[in-house]
């Protein structure tokens, strides 16, 4: 009779902990605003079948499963020019449509070339809130195969699907008129996110000539952040170099683009061991805050993350291959003149956070006037992000868009000295191969989600990963 006490008190201790773990999701949302890294389903990878290590863009075997979100957007998903696929788990709010220059095959989930890293199967590999459609001479494949096996999953839509979408065994096309709801809170995260980074204090300095932009760091701070007024290209639109220096090992890169129509044209990226960027990859991000026609272009193996926090913009992506998480708080454009890929690779760094508030520093060594017509208005605190700090755009006053830089597949074609474009076969079938790691920074999965404190307490929740299975398919794309 007196062991009841205990036993009561180890079943309250055994409820109590259940309902702290299941409150885990919850907490993480409610505290991501005040957290540095991206927590799941953004950033890192998640999930069991997370690499060790990234390889460079290839098309071996799979290397390995991810539950996090490489593609999203709040907006419409519309593939246009020769673009030809996009890797890992892809989310729209909107419409997906395919309407290709000559038509032909997008694939999505699983391509030909790409890290090879995929969704877990039976997953939902493309999700969309709106309407899916490949228009007269263009075809979406879902799912893909290797050498070992196959990797299938989903198309869950909420609208209807017209044309021609081929989904691999035993994947399925599933109506859902609530598909996108699960996902409204990613698109609010982003777009906090997005401004409380755009408007951190700058700890480097950018000067931009004609063939180059030199990103100088304080070779100190673990968070590198860079604000930038300018375009990221030649005075015509062309294409120039992307050079990083006094950059501390391991730091968060942060390139904040202002204004209303910012681009990037470059050749700068290859993805292979001993590239720059490669090395910087999974903490380099690009973010556009207030942009409302931000523009990525160029021949690259474009390497680092791109977060566009202005639900009513429109991105339009064509570099020869992406290799970032793509998270549009509005809708995104895939185009270019050849086989242009989006290839999975997560976001593991530590995003400047709102908790404090600095004071303005200038982002450039360029003297000229600072202007104000790109700064974000200040927002009120919520219950997910702390009060926003000042932006800091003091750069190069921004210059207006050239005519050759406003065409994609123009800018895209447009050559600068430099590196040529890495090679690109996209109907090359897989050998069996799989590169090595190539010295890439390690991704830290679910692990590297970050530890959440509750406001009122100091309350320690871990984040569990999901089940996958272990059969896979090879990608494959016209």
């Amino acid at each position: 009779m007196r062991r009841a006490p205990a036993t009561g008190r180890r079943r309250a201790v055994r409820a109590a902990v259940a309902t702290a773990v299941a409150a885990v999701p919850m907490v993480a949302v409610l505290t991501v605003g005040s957290a540095a890294p991206l927590a799941p389903p953004l950033g890192a990878c998640s999930g069991p079948g997370c690499p060790a290590t990234w390889p460079s863009p290839n098309n071996g075997d799979f290397t390995g499963r991810d539950a996090s979100i490489n593609v999203f957007t709040g907006g419409d998903y519309t593939v246009t020019g020769r673009a030809a696929e996009a890797e890992g788990k892809i989310v729209t709010l909107g419409r997906l449509t395919v309407d290709k220059n000559g038509g032909g095959v997008y694939n999505m989930g699983v391509v030909g070339v790409g890290s090879r890293v995929v969704p877990p199967n039976g997953s939902d590999f493309v999700t969309t809130g709106g309407s899916v459609e490949a228009r007269t001479g263009n075809s979406i494949l879902i799912g893909g195969s290797d050498s070992h096996g196959t990797a299938f999953g989903n198309l869950r839509h909420a609208g209807g699907v017209t044309g021609t979408v081929s989904i691999d065994p035993t994947g399925e096309s599933i109506q859902d008129p609530n598909a996108a709801a699960p996902y409204q809170d990613v698109l609010t995260r982003i777009e906090k996110v997005s401004d409380c980074v755009g408007r951190a204090t700058a700890t480097g300095t950018v000067a931009i000539s004609s063939n180059q932009a030199t990103f100088t760091g304080d070779g100190v701070s673990t968070k590198q952040v860079f604000n930038v007024s300018q375009n990221l290209a030649s005075p015509s639109g062309g294409q120039i170099g992307l050079v990083f220096a006094n950059i501390p090992a391991g730091a968060t890169v942060v390139v904040n683009m202002l204004g209303d129509s910012p681009i990037i044209n470059t050749y700068t990226g290859t993805g292979l061991a001993g590239d720059q960027t490669t090395r910087m990859r999974s903490k380099l991000m690009y973010n556009f805050p207030t942009a409302t026609a931000p523009k990525i272009l160029g021949s690259a193996q474009f390497q680092g993350s791109v977060m566009a926090g202005n639900p009513g913009s429109t991105t339009t992506i064509a570099q020869a291959g992406m290799n970032g998480r793509v998270y549009l708080a509005g809708s995104l454009i895939h185009t270019g003149t050849g086989g242009y890929e989006i290839h999975s690779y997560p976001f593991d760094g530590d995003l400047p956070d709102c908790r404090v508030t600095p004071s303005p520093s200038p982002t450039s060594t360029s003297p000229s006037p600072s202007p104000t017509s790109t700064s974000p208005s200040p927002t009120s605190p919520s219950p997910t992000l702390p009060s926003p700090t000042s932006p800091s755009p003091t750069s190069p006053s921004p210059t207006s868009p050239s005519a050759s830089a406003s065409s994609p597949s123009a800018s895209a074609s447009t050559s600068s000295a430099g590196p040529a474009p890495t090679s690109h076969h996209p109907s090359k079938r897989p050998t069996g191969h799989h590169p090595g790691g190539d010295g890439e920074l390690p991704s830290t999965g679910a692990g590297s989600a970050p530890v959440v404190f509750g406001l009122a307490g100091a309350g320690l929740v871990g984040l569990g990963g999901l089940a996958v299975l272990a059969a896979r398919r090879r990608g494959r794309h016209g």
